[in-house]
């Protein structure tokens, strides 16, 4: 590759802050709104996009808050989330799912604009429109980062940075070591959620429980979706073989769609691109026109083939593909599928978690769901990088293996380990230790004032 040589320049210091959150999505925000609720810390959030939530923002549900028994086993600040859309009708109650362990609703405008109002009440310097693009590093510890933004260079320093980026950018930069996607290096595919207004949704329910033998579903006995309630349709395998037969393209095994907040809405998720690295704008870019492209034709089988939709039309389209995987960091720990499966404890646990390990085949265009007997923990280890000291991970970045990741990532979960992360900071500077030194029990009783989930 071609390269040039960027000259020397001097950067001026945008602010200095105790603890710095790069990313808003689930595990920021929650990141940002603990540490500052450590009182006396200043802390700074960084965002890329104009709005706030990140995925929250896309159209998929909240998976995670309950456990395989039915209890709540995410609590805390993303309950206290959930609960004040709740008292707005801008979130469904926690739906226990044969399939997915549970799905809470929610709307994504409701969410963006809640997410504006925790911050501001939290007295949170936030800063969105400029990317982290590098970090100012003394020795192995990360001292703040770089940003770019129509203002031009600016550095913020920090005495605690969490990488809530998702890709691990903060943390890559800093030199610590990453794992990325598969034992072959292919991540978990994306999708560009969208959704549909107009579908006739009683006769959607009715139909698929009077007709199991015509409209197979994954997993749940087809009355299951009778009730209005929530619910997530996964299957419907022979309407896909049939509209392949007539020369419809479509890029997966499974029909997938789930209930919006409106009666007659239903967000759709089956576009996909395999093998694409969403650390790379080009690919990034080029996903986007395909599952804009996918979409289209999805949109055509939907009418065509699924009871309910012969009527609908297309309402939104989520603001971005949803990336399910990409770096991750190699921690103190490396969370496993057996941890999952064996349902694990640790005595550093900092968040519980229960949802299955949902894996969209890297390769291809099925799905395979695996679950744990109840739940199991998450050691704080797997937030804290290995060789390099000032910074915390949340989020889908944090240390797992590919089969372990593909429980732990989803929304619920993330917000979870950012109310620990974010925590974990506030107190790491209070204390005057690093993180990785920090007293766990000291955090764990602070998580537990909050209202945390442990197990007993």
């Amino acid at each position: 590759m071609k390269q040039i040589e960027e000259p020397a320049r001097r950067i001026p210091v945008r602010v200095e802050v105790d603890v710095l959150v790069v990313g808003a999505g689930p595990a920021g925000l929650m990141a940002a709104q603990a540490a500052a609720l450590e009182k006396g810390t200043k802390v700074m959030l960084v965002e890329s996009r104009g709005f706030l939530g990140g995925n929250m923002t896309i159209g998929l549900p909240l998976l995670g808050f309950l456990g395989r028994k039915g209890n709540v086993v995410i609590k805390g600040l993303p309950l206290q989330f959930v609960e004040r859309l709740q008292e707005k009708g801008l979130a469904t109650h926690h739906r226990a799912c044969p399939l997915h362990v549970s799905l809470t609703m929610i709307d994504p405008e409701g969410t963006k604009h809640l997410a504006f109002q925790i911050i501001k009440e939290c007295g949170i310097d936030l800063l969105m429109y400029a990317f982290a693009t590098d970090v100012i590093m003394e020795g192995n510890t990360v001292k703040g980062v770089i940003i770019d933004s129509k203002k031009g260079r600016e550095a913020i320093l920090a005495k605690r940075v969490i990488d809530c980026t998702g890709d691990g950018d903060i943390a890559y930069r800093a030199g610590a070591p990453m794992n990325y996607g598969n034992e072959k290096g292919i991540p978990q595919p994306p999708t560009l959620m969208f959704s549909m207004r107009g579908v006739d949704s009683r006769k959607l329910r009715d139909a698929v429980a009077d007709h199991p033998d015509v409209y197979d579903i994954d997993f749940i006995p087809n009355e299951f979706f009778r009730a209005d309630d929530n619910c997530t349709f996964v299957g419907f395998r022979n309407q896909i073989k049939k509209a392949r037969e007539a020369g419809y393209k479509l890029p997966v095994e499974r029909t997938i769609f789930m209930t919006g907040m409106a009666p007659d809405e239903w967000w759709v998720n089956m576009s996909r691109v395999n093998g694409i690295d969403a650390t790379d704008p080009a690919q990034y870019t080029q996903g986007e026109i395909i599952c804009a492209e996918q979409n289209e034709e999805i949109v055509r089988y939907l009418k065509a083939y699924i009871p309910g939709f012969e009527n609908a039309y297309v309402d939104r389209v989520a603001p971005f593909m949803g990336i399910r995987e990409t770096r991750r960091i190699v921690g103190e720990y490396i969370l496993t599928e057996d941890d999952i499966f064996n349902c694990a404890r640790f005595d550093d646990v900092i968040a519980v978690a229960s949802y299955p390990v949902d894996l969209h085949h890297p390769v291809g265009g099925d799905c395979s769901l695996y679950w744990c007997p109840d739940c199991y923990d998450i050691p704080y280890r797997c937030l804290i990088p290995q060789k390099i000291d000032g910074l915390i991970v949340a989020g889908r970045n944090v240390s797992m293996t590919h089969l372990a990741l593909a429980s732990a990532r989803v929304m619920a979960p993330a917000m979870a380990l950012g109310e620990a992360a974010g925590k974990a900071a506030a107190l790491s500077v209070k204390e005057n230790v690093e993180l990785r030194d920090l007293d766990v029990r000291k955090l764990q009783e602070s998580l537990k004032a909050e209202g945390v989930y442990f197990r007993e």
